[in-house]
């Protein structure tokens, strides 16, 4: 969602807090925005990208050693200049960047238009800090205890950053529900939404908690919780490099991360599995071996691609672990009452490790007395925090709003945990782990096999750019790869795609199919593939455009489809690997033909940090 940088140190603020947008802009934006402080606070703001801003303020005296900026996903009030952050309060002393949504704004402000506060814009920032102005104007209290009263009596999310033109040298910071990071230098310190706008400048950060307020200053930092008690802040090393937050010769990050997935599940998998002697090691899990090995049911909760994986994950862990699973989206589970005990299993599933719901989720999950195992790329982020327990992708920054990486990783790692679990409930014969461990050990081989397919499918996606509906159908564990492949599709090219069981063709979604609609198939040679055959002749019968993802060398559906796309053979249990290869590149193709925003789809934002 939105994002955070700010700074203070020795050096001019502006190109730092600028760089650090450009940094932020994956995360999904309408406008952007800086404030410096020299002798005043001097605050530019322009709908659109980073670009757009830098442009505005060309010729402008942009100096200050003090600054931060913000790029904006619209929350409320529609995307404009005023709505733009930072904001101000009615006397311009104080300026404010927010992530996050203020959910009793409403009676705030009114209570503050009837005090004579005057609002210049729409947004449920401007309303928190006009209510410090009010705080430190109705008490005396200086800044610093204006904000923590302040930040008592709103109720919902928020990342924030203050600055006061009455202390200069000063930036107060704190956080409830979404994401935070300090930089910690010599004589600087830095703030962002997450560490990539750091990582150029220092290796060493501290992750804020929920309920606690930063006050930095050039050579001092305080960190208490909203109840005023001082906090001993942990200081993490990045395991971050800059080249990672490049596009390496690629066009786009997305095309960057789809050719880096042999790597990025290489390392999912690196001291995890021993094929040899047909063993799963899961270090961050081990302490729950008796948990496992007596659990009654499995929760896979997550949103978005994260919940494909899960319903991956649910295929795999009942296959082998013979444990009953359930997927939900986040979202939905937090709003209900379900029933959960004990004897359950969550496991929370996010790339960012930020996402508001998942979060949510996970707490209600907790109170229930269930143990929570999270999966998490981001190392340090709020939901590897909360969670009892859980694994870390290891896939690397994924800048690209369109997960490609993230996603296979996810996959890779449920993967691991349903032979885990298979290992310690006894579900699975020494043999056969031998036998699929073997086979996952050469998955990144496959994939770079895969990946040769590129120019083959840019032909085929040449032929569909122009398409406005296209449906996606997989039997079994493919399903839910059609789901990510249809996903995809809709994220960065806006053709609209739906994703089926290929089954369910005939419940519905077969009145579509005339020779306008591409349907693509997950065809490949296992258990369901004379069901697959048959629904493909079905397609073909009413005219339908079928491109085919199937296993090399197969000739049946070759004959038979329009367009096909060879992936290696492999185990059942590993296919989702593999064919979702070619639909991250199809998807990725039709979006560049169609002159699309690849990196930065419109209205998506990367991490979901409020509802």
């Amino acid at each position: 969602m939105c994002g955070i940088v700010g700074y203070i140190g020795y050096r001019d603020a502006y190109p730092i807090v600028i760089k650090g947008l450009h940094r932020l802009e994956y995360r999904g934006y309408d406008s952007a925005g800086v404030a410096l402080i020299d002798k005043d606070i001097k605050v530019y703001k322009k709908a659109g990208k980073v670009s757009d801003l830098e442009e505005f303020v060309k010729g402008v005296n942009l100096h200050g050693t003090i600054g931060m900026g913000h790029t904006r996903w619209a929350t409320h009030g529609a995307p404009s200049d005023r709505n733009s952050h930072p904001h101000s309060s009615g006397d311009r002393r104080l300026t404010i960047i927010h992530n996050g949504i203020i959910e009793n704004y409403a009676v705030i402000k009114e209570a503050l238009l009837a005090k004579g506060h005057v609002f210049l814009s729409d947004t449920d920032t401007e309303v928190l800090i006009h209510l410090v102005e009010d705080i430190q104007k109705e008490t005396g209290l200086d800044i610093r205890e204006a904000v923590r009263v302040a930040l008592n009596k709103v109720i919902g999310a928020y990342a924030i950053v203050i600055m006061s033109s009455d202390e200069p040298d000063q930036l107060i910071a704190a956080r409830k529900g979404s994401p935070l990071v300090i930089g910690v230098g010599e004589g600087e310190y830095f703030v962002a939404s997450d560490a990539t706008p750091i990582v150029e400048y220092t290796k060493n950060v501290i992750y804020l908690n929920d309920n606690e307020i930063a006050y930095i200053r050039r050579d001092d930092l305080l960190i208490k919780n909203i109840d005023n008690t001082v906090q001993t802040p942990y200081i993490h090393e990045l395991d971050l490099k800059l080249e990672m937050l490049e596009k390496g010769g690629y066009d786009h990050f997305m095309l960057k991360e789809i050719y880096e997935q042999p790597r990025s599940i290489r390392d999912c998998m690196r001291g995890r599995i021993y094929p040899k002697i047909g063993k799963v090691q899961l270090g961050g899990i081990k302490e729950y071996t008796d948990k496992l090995k007596n659990v009654d049911r499995i929760l896979i909760v997550a949103c978005g691609t994260s919940w494909h994986a899960g319903l991956v994950g649910e295929y795999l862990i009942e296959e082998y672990a013979r444990v009953p699973v359930e997927v939900e989206y986040a979202s939905e589970f937090r709003y209900r009452n379900p029933i959960i005990t004990e004897r359950d299993l969550v496991i929370a599933i996010s790339q960012s490790g930020e996402t508001a719901d998942t979060m949510a989720a996970i707490e209600l999950a907790k109170e229930k007395g269930a143990t929570i195992f999270g999966v998490c790329n981001v190392v340090g982020a709020s939901i590897p925090r909360i969670t009892h327990a859980g694994v870390y992708t290891h896939a690397g920054p994924e800048i690209g709003v369109a997960s490609t990486k993230a996603f296979t990783a996810q996959v890779t790692v449920l993967t691991l945990i349903a032979f885990y679990i298979a290992q310690q409930r006894g579900t699975i014969t020494q043999s056969k782990l031998i036998e699929l461990l073997t086979q996952l050990n050469e998955i990144p081989e496959l994939v770079e096999k895969a990946l040769q397919s590129n120019d083959h499918v840019k032909e085929i996606a040449a032929k569909f750019k122009d398409s406005r509906n296209c449906l996606f159908l997989g039997r079994g564990s493919s399903f839910p790869v059609a789901l990510e492949g249809a996903l995809k599709l809709k994220e960065i090219s806006y053709i609209h795609a739906e994703g089926y069981p290929a089954a369910e063709m005939k419940h519905g979604p077969i009145a579509l199919i005339d020779e306008e609609m591409p349907v693509v198939f997950i065809a490949t040679k296992h258990s369901s593939y004379e069901k697959v055959i048959s629904n493909i002749q079905e397609v073909k019968a009413r005219g339908g455009k079928v491109i085919a993802i199937v296993t090399e060398g197969d000739t049946d559906v070759k004959a038979m489809a329009d367009y096909v796309i060879e992936i290696p053979q492999t185990d059942e249990a590993f296919v989702p690997l593999l064919a979702t290869i070619p639909l991250q590149l199809i998807s990725y193709h039709i979006a560049v033909m169609r002159g699309c925003n690849v990196d930065q789809p419109r209205n998506l934002a990367k991490s979901v940090t409020v509802e």
